[in-house]
């Protein structure tokens, strides 16, 4: 097949290569614009979708948007497609895979066997054609399970990362922010810093901190300090209680180097978490982040639209078992996804794909401050994204991080999704809440129970 063509009023739309067709049935977004691959106009755009809707899923085989021979994240995809599961939609085009996918035929355990024969191309290509309540439908059937020293990703569950940056890593700070968080039942997903320096020493200092918070109240939950993958390493190696390996990855080779790593490197800091034996009830240890845009940011998309190269990612991510993935979807800025629209349709399309491809898929539900968004936009994607069954979200002081200067979810924003959707924490995080008297259970909801535990009194005392 060469090139793929749509008629529309008597005027033919022609594309000459598969790359071409999905860039242009994207929808509309801004980093496809400053790179040059989005369609000319909202004519172009349908015709693409039609075009790409009627193109046999086998084609994905055939053609690879970047090539094999120069990259090392095609090479993953192609080399690890399961043919055994394609086979249940060998036969099928883009189109008849939204349709299957919107059918009672896929449901939870279709879709879980159906996960590794498909490539992240396929899973793009098929967001691409569907609509926003299309999204939501097929991955609310979706639960990508994970376990450390909980569970993440069960039906009717909702979990959050605890975020209590700060923008010098002062002890006191961070502790006052995890124990507000707590307060509010968040941190099932992890206990989670974004460091202010790279330095080693204070770095390990971060993880024996949180680990010590950890041991004292016996939280069933994991700790990380988003560092790079080889401070990682170097921490396990010097003894520190590393719980999760953190990595920011994309969906190239020439992206992933950028940040500094590649498939090997990343093998090398999951081999060593693994060495460290740290989870009693699953070894699912590497958390991972991306976003749309990264590739572009850093040169490096080779012509492929930003959520294609984006969905590319969740090949590297799934390869490792990720206890976690989170696409921090709006923090890349209104160069890649202009306005709350687009960050809204993003964030479904990430949560969608990845779900689609075995990947256990939270969000970073946010905007930078130069953005055309605002907190209304956050809180449509935070209660959709729970609709659709979110594996966990971010929660943050007053939504705004100190740190990193963005907007996101606040404590009580995940406090409003597991009320009003009646979504409740990590089963064994939920147990430990209630026999800390944090949170109780009332008509299947999830309650503050409005006084301060004894247990944490006495932190509070020393605090202030």
């Amino acid at each position: 097949m060469s090139g793929f063509a749509h008629s529309i009023g008597g005027q033919t739309w022609r594309f000459d290569s598969l790359r071409e067709v999905m860039a242009k049935a994207s929808p509309a977004r801004s980093g496809d614009r400053l790179a040059g691959v989005a369609a000319g106009s909202d004519a172009e755009r349908v015709a693409a979708q039609m075009a790409l809707a009627d193109i046999p899923l086998k084609h994905f085989l055939d053609e690879a948007l970047i090539p094999y021979e120069s990259d090392e994240v095609t090479r993953l995809i192609i080399d690890t497609h399961d043919r055994e599961a394609f086979a249940l939609v060998s036969h099928l085009t883009v189109g008849g895979l939204r349709d299957w996918l919107l059918g009672d035929a896929a449901d939870e355990a279709s879709l879980r066997a159906l996960a590794p024969g498909l490539t992240p191309e396929m899973a793009a290509a098929v967001s691409k054609i569907m609509r926003v309540q299309d999204l939501v439908l097929v991955a609310q059937k979706i639960r990508v399970v994970t376990r450390f020293r909980n569970t993440m990703g069960l039906r009717g569950r909702m979990s959050t990362r605890l975020q209590p940056n700060h923008p010098t890593d002062d002890p006191a700070g961070i502790a006052a922010s995890v124990l507000d968080g707590l307060l509010y039942g968040n941190g099932d997903a992890m206990l989670g810093i974004n460091p202010a320096t790279d330095s080693l020493q204070s770095i390990c200092t971060l993880l024996e901190m949180l680990d010590a918070i950890i041991q004292r109240y016996e939280i069933p939950t994991q700790s990380c300090v988003l560092t790079h993958v080889t401070s990682s390493i170097e921490a396990i190696n010097r003894g520190a209680p590393l719980d999760l390996v953190f990595q920011s990855i994309a969906g190239t080779e020439a992206a992933n180097a950028s940040f500094g790593v590649s498939l090997s490197i990343l093998k090398e800091g999951y081999e060593a978490g693994l060495s460290q034996k740290r989870g009693t009830l699953g070894d699912n240890l590497m958390y991972f982040e991306t976003g749309q845009g990264s590739a572009l940011s850093a040169n490096a998309h080779h012509g492929v639209d930003q959520q294609t190269c984006e969905t590319r990612a969740y090949a590297v991510a799934r390869h490792f078992k990720p206890f976690l993935v989170n696409t921090v979807v709006g923090f890349i800025g209104p160069e890649y996804l202009y306005n709350g629209k687009q960050i809204i349709r993003a964030g479904l399309e990430d949560h969608f794909c990845a779900k689609l491809l075995g990947v256990p898929m939270g969000c970073d539900i946010c905007y930078t401050n130069h953005a055309e968004a605002d907190q209304d936009d956050m809180d449509m994607l935070l209660t959709l994204l729970g609709v659709a069954g979110i594996n966990f979200i971010m929660g943050i002081p007053g939504s705004d991080d100190v740190m990193l200067n963005y907007q996101t979810t606040s404590f009580h924003d995940a406090l409003y999704a597991r009320q009003t959707l009646g979504l409740r924490p990590a089963p064994e995080f939920e147990a430990w809440l209630a026999r800390m008297e944090i949170l109780r259970q009332q008509d299947g909801r999830v309650h503050m129970a409005n006084q301060l535990p004894g247990a944490f009194r006495h932190a509070l005392a020393q605090l202030s």
